[in-house]
C-alpha cells in the first residue's frame, strides 16, 4: 500500500511538470506568431464633411463682413486727411509767403525812403554850392567889368594925374599891367566857377531824378498797397480796411 501511494505521487509529480511545460511551449510559440505577423494593409477612409449649421453661417459672415467695412472706410478717411493737410500746409505756406512779400516790400520802402531822403539831401547841399558859385561870379564879374572900364585911357590918365613924378607913361604903363594881369586872373577864376556852375547844374539835374524816381516808387507801392487792402476786403466780404498812410518821405 505504502508502496503503492509513493508510486502514485510520482506519476502525478510528472504530470504536472509535463503539463506545465506544455503551457510554457504553447506560450512561447504564441508569442512568436505575434512578433512574426505581418503588419495589415491600412484602410483609407474618406473623414466626414463638416457642414456648419444657419447661426454659424451668419456668425462667419457678420466676422467677414467686419474687417471688410473696417478697410473700406479707412482708406475713404485717409486721402481726406492727408487732402486736409495739404491744404492746411499750402495755406500756411501762402501766409509766410504773403508776409514775406510784405516784409520785403516794408523793407524796400525803408531803403527807398532812405535814397531819397539822402537824394533830398544831396541836392539841397548842390543848391547852396552852386549859389554861393554864382554869387562868387557875380562878384568877379562886377570886379572885371570894373578893370575893363579902368583900362581905358582917360581912366589910366585920370588915375595917375594925381601922382607928381617926370614920367608919366611909366606910371601909365605900370598901371595898365596891374589892370591887364588882374583881368586875366579874374577871368581864370571865372572860367573855373563857370566850370563848377555847369558840374554843379549836372549833379543837381542827376539828384533830382534820383528823388523823383524813388517818389515815383514810393506812389506806386502806396498805390498798390490800397489796391490789395481793397482786393482783400471785398474777396473776405468784410468791412472796408482803414486806409493806409502814404509813406511819410518828404516832398
Amino acid at each position: 500500500m505504502k508502496f503503492t501511494s509513493w508510486r502514485r505521487l510520482v506519476v502525478l509529480i510528472i504530470s504536472v511538470l509535463l503539463i506545465g511545460l506544455f503551457l510554457i511551449d504553447s506560450s512561447a510559440q504564441r508569442r512568436r506568431r505575434k512578433r512574426t505577423r505581418k503588419p495589415s494593409t491600412p484602410q483609407i477612409t474618406n473623414p466626414a464633411i463638416y457642414e456648419p449649421s444657419a447661426s454659424d453661417d451668419a456668425n462667419s459672415n457678420n466676422n467677414t463682413s467686419t474687417p471688410t467695412e473696417g478697410t473700406g472706410t479707412t482708406p475713404t478717411e485717409d486721402p481726406q486727411a492727408m487732402k486736409q493737410t495739404i491744404r492746411d500746409l499750402s495755406s500756411q505756406v501762402d501766409r509766410l509767403n504773403n508776409k514775406l512779400s510784405r516784409m520785403e516790400e516794408s523793407q524796400q520802402m525803408l531803403v527807398d525812403l532812405e535814397r531819397l531822403s539822402r537824394a533830398e539831401q544831396r541836392s539841397a547841399a548842390l543848391w547852396k554850392e552852386l549859389r554861393e558859385v554864382e554869387s562868387q561870379q557875380s562878384d568877379l564879374q562886377a570886379r572885371l567889368e570894373e578893370v575893363n572900364y579902368g583900362l581905358k585911357p582917360e581912366n589910366i590918365e585920370r588915375s595917375v594925374a594925381g601922382y607928381g613924378t617926370t614920367r608919366p607913361e611909366e606910371l601909365r604903363a605900370q598901371r595898365r599891367l596891374q589892370l591887364e594881369n588882374e583881368k586875366v586872373r579874374l577871368e581864370k577864376q571865372l572860367d573855373q566857377l563857370a566850370a563848377n556852375h555847369t558840374r554843379l547844374e549836372q549833379a543837381i539835374a542827376t539828384a533830382d531824378a534820383e528823388a523823383e524816381r524813388l517818389r515815383k516808387r514810393l506812389d506806386d507801392a502806396d498805390q498798390a498797397a490800397l489796391e490789395n487792402a481793397k482786393t482783400k476786403t471785398q474777396a473776405e466780404g468784410a468791412q472796408p480796411a482803414a486806409t493806409p498812410s502814404p509813406s511819410p518821405y518828404p516832398r
